[in-house]
């Protein structure tokens, strides 16, 4: 069985925040995809309360890239809105949609997995094998490793928090 190892795990939440929803959505999107360069990822799911005129959402993303043959990043994103709901803004003088929520909340979780192919699953004389290439072979190769998975899922909350801190600031 391959070895999964969470090296990122993070939350920011913004509260009284006003954006784009749909903007910041595919911006999230359009940078794992983009930046990071993932080879597959999926929205698990995607439920929405609406409760007059706001409504709540609750998002979860999962996605993987294929690193080297033997190591691969996993990431786990969830999202949580709360009382979000459509509002005009004046923005460089001109009157536009956004969307204003109580509560807007990120989770990110980032692993790293080794051996995902399961190259060293075929006897237990094999597991012993990948114990000592792990420890003694490439013990380095897994430290970095582990600060890929680390600095890119970093520098993406950096990009949506600077997302969300631009945003709000250039509405008046």
């Amino acid at each position: 069985m391959a070895e999964k190892d969470t090296i990122f795990k993070t939350k920011i939440k913004a509260k009284d925040c006003i954006f784009d929803y749909g903007d910041y959505y595919k911006f999230c999107y359009n940078w794992l995809m983009q930046e990071i360069g993932l080879n597959a990822f999926s929205e698990k799911s995607y439920s929405e309360k609406i409760s007059g005129e706001t409504k709540d959402l609750d998002i979860k993303w999962e996605g993987y890239k294929n690193i080297t043959d033997y190591f691969r990043m996993e990431i786990k994103i969830s999202f949580k809105v709360l009382k979000l709901k459509k509002i005009e803004v004046l923005k460089d003088g001109v009157k536009k949609t956004a969307n204003q929520a109580m509560s807007n909340e990120l989770e990110v979780k980032g692993m790293l997995v080794r051996d995902y192919k399961g190259k060293f699953e075929s006897s237990a004389l094999a597991k012993v094998w990948r114990g000592i290439y792990e420890r003694w072979i490439i013990a380095e190769r897994i430290d970095q490793m582990e600060n890929k998975v680390f600095g890119d899922l970093d520098e993406f909350v950096g990009q949506v928090k600077s997302y969300l801190a631009l945003e709000g600031n250039t509405v008046s």
